[in-house]
């Protein structure tokens, strides 16, 4: 509530009640609209004495975006007001403050939940790249969480935000220092690209409890992002290669190198497919009906990759689903699919693995016929030891990685000239390649069912905490 001897400014249709937060030139406050639906939202109030014409143009430039833009991932302008002494954005109330303090309660966000808010963060990016703004002020403080519980990332604060374009590049220091890009702190021509060096800085900071660059001083900070220095992700917590890369590539100092926006947006990483949605249930339920009906074609192999591609599904739309009863049937029918899975991966394991086993006579004349060629020989003992690991059930990363290196180096020596040793090798190829192919839809459905599992044991734990 407000301090004693001190009071929040008067708007006629609302209550002002606490503060929420102070920034440059404005303050935000939580109030009540005073009728009908007593509607909760956040009051910007922009006292016009603190403006000056930088920050006259960065607020009408505010104002001008969030009046045209409707996001789920956006926090949402509502209506604006000004009286002789202040200036008011009536924004959407976002109960469960910022991404900054949800870190801090935490200390660190587990990869999964850093993910869920990275979807969110990259759709509201895509959303905006699409209209050709930028926000330029990146920041764990400027992302809002709707809500304590389940929270729905939203993005707010336009007040550096432009409208960019590749010929439009700007010399003007905006933003905060720590979420900053290299050529922007090195006054340095500048793009949209700003935008994804924060986004890095946001999902390293979540997943490691602090920035790359955290510093005692602007100085230190200046001189560790002008720095030559590859930047190096901790070891602990372990990431995954997907996220390790992306991270790597968000946060490349030299924009030209840094990963695009389409790279971003279509990242496994970020997978804005998979992302929890109101779309993601029904997606899941067409694959469905589908992979039923191959299941009664008695196609078991097509009715399994169908029921792992609708789990894929099923697990955002858990996450996404808020009302009870009908997450409790989401969860039911996950059930019911992964035990389906399950009994069809058996069957469709026995027969491949027959077909797979099945001896290459051609394999071992191919080994005779590559004694003179040590590349070829060693590319094909790769293989070997890539099929003896699997034979010995580890059908694991690590064994399609073995195979993968084997077929590069393979299809790299196929392009010797024709005769019966090439005709071989394309041969072998391709079934390395089956193998391969077999080997990573395993590894895929395995992904597919762990994540169905977890997401079941989770939504329970999250239903018995609840009641």
């Amino acid at each position: 509530m407000a301090r004693a001897g001190w009071a929040p400014p008067r708007l006629d249709e609302f209550i002002l009640t606490e503060r929420l937060g102070t920034g440059t030139y404005a303050t935000v406050y939580k109030a009540y609209r005073k009728k009908n639906t007593r509607e909760v939202v956040a009051v910007k109030c922009v006292s016009k004495r603190s403006l000056n014409r930088v920050s006259v143009e960065n607020l009408l430039t505010e104002i001008e975006i969030l009046k045209t833009i409707r996001h789920p991932h956006i926090v949402e302008l509502k209506d604006f007001q000004w009286d002789s002494d202040h200036i008011y954005l009536i924004m959407e109330f976002c109960a469960g403050g910022d991404l900054s303090h949800f870190i801090r309660m935490r200390r660190i966000l587990p990869e999964k939940v850093a993910r869920i808010f990275l979807q969110q963060l990259a759709c509201a990016l895509k959303f905006l790249h699409d209209h050709n703004i930028s926000h330029l002020d990146l920041k764990p403080q400027n992302i809002l969480l709707s809500a304590p519980e389940n929270p729905q990332l939203k993005l707010a604060d336009f007040g550096f935000a432009q409208y960019m374009s590749p010929w439009d590049e700007k010399h003007v220091l905006r933003g905060s220092p720590l979420y900053m890009a290299p050529e922007m702190v090195c006054c340095q021509q500048y793009d949209a690209r700003v935008d994804l060096w924060s986004v890095g800085v946001i999902l390293y900071e979540a997943l490691f409890g602090r920035p790359p660059f955290a510093s005692r001083s602007f100085a230190e900070l200046e001189e560790k992002i002008r720095s030559d220095r590859v930047i190096e992700l901790p070891s602990r917590p372990r990431l995954s290669p997907e996220c390790r890369d992306l991270l790597q590539r968000l946060l490349e100092r030299d924009p030209l190198k840094r990963i695009s926006f389409e790279q971003f947006f279509a990242h496994p990483f970020v997978d804005m497919e998979h992302m929890p949605s109101p779309e993601s249930l029904g997606k899941a339920t067409s694959l469905v009906v589908e992979a039923v009906k191959k299941d009664q074609e008695g196609d078991v192999s097509a009715a399994l990759s169908l029921y792992c591609k609708a789990l894929e599904y099923f697990v955002p739309a858990l996450h996404y689903e808020s009302d009870a009863r009908r997450k409790e049937a989401i969860r039911a029918k996950v059930g019911q699919y992964i035990s389906r899975a399950e009994e069809l991966k058996a069957l469709v394991m026995c027969d491949s693995k027959s077909l797979l086993r099945q001896a290459n006579p051609a394999r071992e004349i191919l080994k005779e016929m590559a004694k003179d060629k040590p590349r070829l020989c060693a590319a094909l003992e790769m293989a070997s030891a890539a099929i003896a690991k699997e034979e010995e059930g580890k059908d694991d990363g690590d064994t399609l990685e073995l195979y993968q290196q084997s077929l590069g180096e393979l299809l790299l020596i196929l392009a010797e000239p024709a005769g019966r040793r090439r005709e071989l090798l394309h041969a072998e190829i391709q079934a390395l390649m089956a193998r391969a192919e077999y080997l990573k839809d395993q590894i895929k459905m395995r992904e597919a069912q762990s994540m169905g599992k977890e997401a079941l044991a989770e939504s329970v734990r999250s239903s018995c905490t609840l009641q």
